[in-house]
């Protein structure tokens, strides 16, 4: 198990290396001076000449991007300062640490990330396997086109409609606001309620749609009929047998959802006015802000790849013999 999770370490790490060095060399050796963009509208030869040199960017791109990538281990220097590792380099905006504004921001959406998978995955995959339970019955059939609807929907769409209905004319909840948790649990959910909820639906159809089907296409399994046929229960046959092999497509969909959404709820941190990494990502790209951007891009991708090691680690506990691929 331990030499499994290390080859898939390692592969992760050479991605993400080759990630960074495409993303870098693809904004700072693009047509184009990026001190300009850091300099601003009423810019001087002279102030050009210093924010290169503020910035590093007088040196030659090679250079620049070991400087880049020594810098996420070790720290860099900067002329506004020092920048401890992991350094992401300096926002050419406002002049902060793209780190630090990660990390700012990184709370909102993990906070709305975990809430939002507790209850789709508790709606989703308890719906999915009721509906399987009861093939063909009118319980079947209700969720199956519930949730053909609500996969049908999206995000920008039902918030307004949700906000409009239940905040702004009836005033039954507050507007969507984020709470530091540990400044009071209940108005942090509170706060995060509604985008927790209109999130959830679409992935609650999602979810519902994927276990009934895995869930169907293992109980007609050779080795779930031979269960049934010795004579163990229908619920032990169900859960222990059927739901264990339909487990496996279900925790990839949910590793690659996991590492979006951490990467940027963008659509759902939007339409709520939630300042995550999602935003974030948008406002760096209005304000041409490309250390920003790429930062944010890393980190995005390296919660993905974390998650695809984690459904890798998930598909060697759920079937031993992927450990040996």
């Amino acid at each position: 198990m331990l030499r499994f999770l290390v080859r898939r370490v390692l592969g992760a790490s050479v991605i993400l290396l080759l990630i960074s060095a495409v993303t870098f060399f693809l904004f700072f050796a693009a047509p184009g001076d990026p001190a300009l963009l850091a300099c601003g509208k009423n810019c001087t030869p002279d102030a050009l000449t210093i924010i290169r040199e503020n910035l590093g960017l007088d040196k030659s791109i090679p250079h620049q991007y070991w400087l880049f990538l020594s810098g996420i281990f070790t720290g860099r220097d900067f002329a506004i300062g020092h920048c401890d590792a992991p350094c992401l380099g300096v926002s050419f905006n406002d002049r902060t640490m793209v780190w630090d504004t990660i990390i700012d921001r990184l709370p909102v959406t993990v906070s709305l990330t975990v809430g939002g998978l507790i209850i789709f995955l508790t709606l989703g995959i308890g719906a999915g396997l009721l509906a399987a339970a009861k093939k063909g019955t009118m319980v079947d059939k209700a969720a199956s086109s519930t949730s053909l609807v609500l996969s049908s929907l999206q995000i920008y769409f039902i918030g307004p409609v949700v906000l409009g209905a239940v905040v702004y004319s009836t005033g039954w909840l507050d507007a969507p606001q984020y709470n530091e948790f540990f400044d009071g649990p209940m108005a942090w959910a509170a706060g995060l309620l509604i985008p927790w909820v209109v999130m959830s639906l679409i992935f609650t159809a999602q979810y519902t749609r994927m276990t009934r089907a895995m869930m169907i296409e293992q109980l007609q399994e050779d080795h779930v009929r031979t269960a049934r046929a010795k004579g163990m229960g229908s619920k032990y046959v169900f859960f222990r047998y059927a739901w264990r092999g339909a487990m496996v497509p279900i925790v990839t969909i949910l590793g690659m959802d996991l590492g979006g959404m951490l990467g940027g709820a963008v659509v759902t941190e939007m339409t709520f006015g939630l300042a995550g990494i999602g935003r974030l990502a948008v406002d760096s790209v209005v304000n041409v802000d490309l250390p920003l951007t790429m930062g944010v891009m890393l980190v995005g991708a390296t919660f993905i790849l974390l998650f695809n090691i984690l459904v890798d680690a998930a598909y060697a506990f759920i079937d031993p013999r992927v450990r040996l691929s």
